[in-house]
């Protein structure tokens, strides 16, 4: 059965997400906008929590995360989760 964390995101969060998701390495940010891109219209409350999480790491692990050379149990074993794995995967999509 679908919770509220399963339910799309709104105008207003997505707004506020992608505003969070700014980050100081340029690397990062074409990451992320390609994210939003190819997401916005399907993200879910559940897939947003776990991509603000995400923008809790540093620039350089986010970097590492994304291209593999580090694992999310290594960089942050509190971040080892479901949901977060499943929005590194879709950052990780080619377009």
């Amino acid at each position: 059965m679908p919770t509220v964390l399963d339910e799309l995101i709104d105008e207003r969060g997505l707004s506020k997400l992608r505003w969070r998701c700014r980050r100081g390495l340029l690397e990062n940010d074409l990451f992320i906008e390609r994210f939003f891109r190819r997401f916005e219209a399907t993200l879910t409350k559940r897939q947003a929590q776990a991509l603000a999480d995400l923008m809790e790491l540093s620039d350089n692990d986010l970097l590492d995360l994304h291209l593999g050379r580090q694992s999310l149990a290594l960089v942050s074993p509190e971040l080892d989760r479901d949901d977060l794995h499943e929005v590194l995967s879709m950052l990780r999509e080619n377009p």
